[in-house]
């Protein structure tokens, strides 16, 4: 056999067994990615209770939400997440429009990576700042989602909205509009 037809070899069988893992892959889906289309649990945040205290760093200092004079709207994301990764433009227009009056802070609540496949890490949760161009602060990443399964509704994005009396004034999952979350924000303005 000569080198050409060696060399062509070569790169068909390359060809073959990337198809073969494409497939495997596709066919046989890992326990990280079936974990990724699993809705997590309903946590015990509910409307009109108080909301679960933390403390976390973020993209831009400390947030402490017992420590905080105005009302906050906290985001619990997947940055794996179609909708969450939507829902920033939402949330980018709202903080635009009500970050000086309100405490904004995304939560990162799955432990999947942004590929879908491989764990999450904080290197994500930076890719999907980048990616989506999000400006307001976005609390590091905590292996142990402790936040996160404090405010979960069963579905990502989960948006919480705390008045200043430390009450969840709106809770809801899933992308939500613009008018009716700023409606939401109004009221405990």
């Amino acid at each position: 056999m000569n080198q050409r037809m060696l060399a062509m070899l070569s790169v068909a069988v390359v060809v073959v067994l990337a198809i073969a893992g494409v497939l495997y892959v596709k066919l046989h889906p890992s326990q990280q990615l079936q974990n990724a289309s699993v809705a997590p649990v309903k946590a015990a945040a509910a409307m009109g209770q108080r909301a679960p205290e933390f403390v976390t760093a973020t993209t831009h200092g400390v947030f402490d939400l017992n420590k905080l004079k105005t009302p906050a709207f906290i985001e619990i994301f997947a940055t794996w997440c179609p909708h969450c990764q939507r829902e920033t433009a939402v949330i980018e227009r709202l903080y635009k429009a009500y970050g000086s009056r309100v405490a904004f802070v995304a939560i990162p609540g799955s432990d999947t990576g942004m590929d879908g496949t491989s764990p999450e890490s904080q290197l994500d949760v930076l890719a999907f700042q980048n990616r989506f161009g999000v400006s307001y602060p976005i609390g590091a990443y905590d292996p142990s989602l402790t936040i996160a399964n404090q405010y979960l509704q069963g579905g990502f994005p989960t948006i919480a909205i705390v008045d200043t009396n430390k009450t969840i004034s709106y809770l809801n999952s899933g992308e939500v509009p613009y008018g009716e979350l700023a409606a939401a924000i109004a009221r405990t303005l």
